[in-house]
């Protein structure tokens, strides 16, 4: 059995994915970075003192996690993870990023749609030591890293499509 997810779950990932916004849900349409017909990437409401801007991909179909992905959407996937991860490169100057993804209880996993985090990384930033510190960003200031990583995408997309 590697499926968690509670009878009735209502699923917050989903709800971002499809544009709902409500008690369910600590984002906002303001913390949406990117969304196609299969990927949605948003700030994520939970940030890490040293690295701000942490955020989250996921497929817009419900599927719990790594075992029940279908392959047809690992591409877009990380298509999305390498766009985001050069644009955030740009708009946060971090020298690096860490993508991570969880799977189940033991693994770390707490919300039941599969989703990869891509965060911002710096020299001696210190993120594992301040992992369990991780807070509620104000929605304000998610929208301002939403925004500033909305310009370098599309500022990235343009400069892929002009080689």
């Amino acid at each position: 059995m590697h499926n968690h997810e509670p009878r009735g779950y209502n699923c917050p990932f989903c709800r971002i994915a499809g544009g709902i916004y409500d008690e369910h849900v600590y984002s906002s349409e303001n913390d949406v970075v990117y969304r196609d017909r299969d990927v949605t990437a948003f700030i994520g409401s939970h940030q890490w003192p040293n690295n701000p801007g942490n955020t989250i991909v996921i497929p817009n179909e419900h599927f719990e996690n790594l075992y029940d992905l279908p392959g047809r959407l690992a591409q877009p996937l990380h298509e999305t993870l390498q766009a985001l991860a050069l644009a955030m490169k740009a708009a946060f100057g971090c020298q690096g990023v860490s993508t991570r993804q969880h799977n189940e209880p033991a693994g770390n996993q707490d919300v039941w749609h599969y989703h990869i985090h891509l965060t911002p990384r710096y020299t001696e930033d210190n993120f594992y030591e301040t992992f369990g510190k991780r807070a509620v960003m104000p929605a304000e200031e998610r929208g301002r890293y939403a925004a500033c990583l909305r310009d370098a995408l599309g500022s990235w997309q343009r400069t892929i499509e002009l080689d």
